[in-house]
């Protein structure tokens, strides 16, 4: 078993950044991705970043592509998201993602709100 809490998430003007993090425990050894993804209200949860913990390759969504940046200093360190140019559509409940070779684990969200 794998939990992930998250943490950093809050109210932000227009063209402010957040950091949001990570901080995973369990069997960490058995995770082969981790990552963020995001829900706004009506909408589908999409994926924001993640990283492929064997060989460090990191995706990121089209809408968040040069702005927002996914790391981690070590295998048991919190996994962050750097968040810069906030715009009012990134406004979403941010969850923390991880995923072993058979299962999926879910943080309890945080909310990021961008305000004009």
């Amino acid at each position: 078993q794998v939990q992930l809490v998250e943490s950093g998430g809050g109210l932000v003007q227009s063209g402010g950044s957040l950091r949001l993090s990570c901080a995973a425990s369990g069997s960490l050894d058995s995770i082969d991705v981790m990552g963020w993804y995001r829900q706004a209200p009506g909408k589908e949860r999409d994926m924001v970043a993640r990283l492929i913990t064997k060989g460090g390759i990191i995706h990121y969504g089209r809408s968040v592509k040069g702005r927002f940046t996914i790391s981690r200093d070590n295998p048991k360190s919190p996994v962050f998201l750097q968040m810069n140019s906030l715009m009012p559509e990134d406004t979403a409940v941010y969850y923390c993602h991880a995923a072993s070779q058979w299962n999926n684990y879910w943080g309890q969200g945080t909310q990021v709100t961008v305000s004009l």
